[in-house]
């Protein structure tokens, strides 16, 4: 994809040695993958690419937020996203697959895209659970009246629900 060539890495002119290279991610970045899991997000990516005669080691270090709904109330949120990563960058012929940590390319090969390394760490620095972070605090930045009516409709609210449920809460209560 045209659009992705801003994120080649020409590997065959560079001089052995430590080279940089830095992304500005902005929400454009995400429109260039089908079914994008981000819609919104902002991040600065460094990439650090050490290059050897024989492979090239590859550090990423990545720092911005995501715009995320929040699996509790509802609402939108900016979570912080931060994720570092090495990778080993080898040379071979067919016959290699890739994994987590080592990727293979072609001895001809003069150049490899870092947009879906990109994409994968921002994705992996999301946690699992989007939930809006606590105040200093400690109470929940959480839409006051969904987090109402989530304890109203719970079937562990009082007077409601099955009564076996609340026997079970019950027990761990009484530590």
């Amino acid at each position: 994809m045209e659009k992705l060539s801003t994120y080649n890495i020409a590997f065959k002119g560079l001089k052995e040695g430590n080279h940089l290279f830095d992304y500005h991610i902005r929400n454009s970045f995400f429109e260039l993958f089908e079914n994008s899991l981000i819609e919104e997000a902002e991040a600065d990516v460094t990439i650090s690419l050490e290059k050897r005669n024989t492979f090239m080691s590859l550090h990423l270090d990545l720092k911005g937020s995501a715009r995320l709904t929040c699996d509790r109330c509802l609402d939108q949120y900016d979570q912080e996203i931060a994720n570092k990563a090495d990778l080993i960058i080898k040379f071979g012929d067919s016959g290699y697959e890739d994994s987590d940590e080592v990727i293979w390319l072609h001895p001809e090969d003069y150049q490899f895209n870092v947009a879906q390394i990109i994409y994968d760490y921002i994705v992996l620095g999301i946690p699992l659970k989007h939930i809006h972070p606590d105040r200093q605090d400690g109470s929940s930045e959480c839409n006051p009246e969904m987090l109402e009516k989530l304890k109203e409709y719970s079937p562990l609210h009082e007077g409601k629900g099955d009564q076996r449920w609340i026997q079970l809460k019950n027990l761990l209560n009484n530590n």
